[in-house]
């Protein structure tokens, strides 16, 4: 298969800037508005506190438009430092934002996050990052298991948001990239992040020192017209690809996993084409995560897309109960066990030196 480089990555630049009393004091604040003004962002307020103004529309679309369009520099609530559990992907999960600037129809951040859809950028990214080291080798999900100790204790970066679409007006993932690659940590960590965009250029010299997995979430043809505002999938792969060469971990993250038409052909290819773009030898995981919605989710999607053709009929679904009681929607057992049956067959099949970390 012949792999096609793309020419330009996709970038993201912020209409609307809002950056509060706290964020302008820190030097990784101040560092991030000068990358602002080096993009060409030129609405940018400098706020006299710490609360945001109201971004709120005369309707939901109108709110949703220009919140997609603003970014917030803020510094971090102590509630948002603590390293929090996030299985099955990680050990815990930190902040590097709040918030992405992609447009998925599928967004599951519509159930997760409150308030218009800003994005949230952290300007006391060093607080933050000086947190980690008092949870080292406390982890359930990689550290001190079996199956995955060796990978340390892990931190996953993008839980609300996409830390590389923000790159270029932040540097906050190259900086938690240096910083994973070169501390002096009690115990083996390793950073994991997943992104739909290609722009690692400023990524490939870094002294990572294989401490950072980058994944890629890819679909199939019929998924990604779904995701507006992103790196075309070749693109994402071709800059995995480029990643690996650097010598990163990466990873796979195939999310979400619908049964659209001739899905098994499409997620053939899909894969096909990954092991075009990786090096021999690459490091490489695999995540798979079906599609699922939350009665929430469903509702700010619809108020989000009204006119979006993303399957959200409760009645073909399967009812399914959190630990804490909370509700989501997810695909019936039979259609479960044959999706997952495939693409167990697939990885081992097209990607035969990968990990398959887990299904969901």
């Amino acid at each position: 298969m012949v792999t096609v480089a793309p020419t330009e990555p996709v970038l993201w630049t912020p209409r609307h800037v809002y950056v509060t009393a706290s964020a302008q004091a820190e030097p990784h604040g101040r560092a991030i508005l000068d990358r602002l003004s080096a993009a060409g962002v030129d609405d940018i307020t400098l706020l006299s506190g710490d609360r945001l103004p109201s971004l709120r529309g005369e309707d939901e679309r109108a709110t949703y438009a220009r919140a997609k369009k603003t970014l917030a520099v803020v510094t971090s609530a102590a509630s948002k430092r603590r390293p929090t559990p996030i299985p099955p992907s990680a050990d815990f999960s930190f902040p590097l934002a709040e918030g992405c600037p992609g447009h998925c129809q599928y967004c599951y951040l519509a159930g997760s996050l409150t308030g218009p859809p800003i994005t949230r950028v952290y300007a006391d990214l060093p607080r933050i990052l000086a947190g980690l080291d008092e949870v080292v080798g406390s982890g359930g999900v990689t550290s001190g298991t079996t199956a995955r100790g060796h990978e340390g204790t892990t931190f996953e970066a993008s839980c609300y948001t996409d830390p590389l679409a923000l790159e270029h007006v932040t540097g906050s993932l190259a900086a938690t990239i240096t910083h994973f690659g070169t501390h002096e940590w009690a115990g083996p960590v390793q950073l994991r992040l997943t992104t739909k965009y290609d722009d690692v250029e400023s990524l490939l010299d870094l002294p990572h020192h294989g401490r950072t997995r980058i994944r890629v979430s890819v679909n199939v043809a019929g998924v990604e017209r779904f995701e507006g505002g992103t790196a075309r999938v070749r693109a994402r792969l071709h800059a995995l690809g480029r990643l690996a060469d650097a010598g990163y971990p990466v990873g796979l993250t195939i999310a979400p996993i619908m049964p659209v038409e001739d899905w098994r052909q499409g997620y053939a290819d899909l894969l096909d084409s990954a092991a075009a773009e990786l090096p021999v030898g690459a490091d490489l995981t695999v995540e798979c995560i079906t599609h699922r919605f939350t009665p929430k989710s469903k509702d700010v999607q619809l108020g989000w897309y009204p006119r979006t053709k993303l399957d959200l009929e409760e009645s073909s679904r399967s009812r399914k109960h959190g630990k804490f009681g909370a509700v989501k929607f997810v695909y019936p057992r039979d259609t479960m066990v044959e999706l997952r049956d495939w693409f167990g067959a697939a990885v081992t099949d097209r990607l035969p030196s990968a990990r398959f970390l887990y299904w969901t």
